[in-house]
């Protein structure tokens, strides 16, 4: 399997909670990556479009907000299963490196 890049991967992590808008997802994913990922708006949207067309997202709603249309996105069953596959990859990298003595 060919590692998630980090920005599919904080937006992924960032719907576990639950369906977001854009911004939303751009606010979340900032957070819980420490400041990492500034997702731009046209990378997000590519983004989003590459994943619902993969399955790994969808749209959960539209609404209007001051004349504006607003598309709220929720993770898959697809999505969960790959962000998770990842953080168990990932965390198992991490355990070779924390598992190795120091070098003196």
């Amino acid at each position: 399997m060919r590692a998630m890049s980090e920005a599919t991967y904080f937006i992924l992590a960032a719907l576990i909670e639950g369906p977001l808008h854009g911004y939303g997802i751009i606010k979340r994913a900032g957070e819980q990556s420490g400041g990492r990922v500034r997702l731009a708006v046209g990378t997000l949207y590519g983004a989003l479009d590459r994943m619902t067309a993969s399955g790994l997202i969808a749209v959960d709603r539209e609404e209007t907000v001051d004349g504006r249309p607003r598309r709220y996105f929720r993770i898959t069953d697809d999505g969960t299963a790959a962000v998770t596959k990842e953080a168990e990859r990932m965390a198992a990298a991490a355990r070779i490196v924390r598992l190795r003595p120091a070098s003196a």
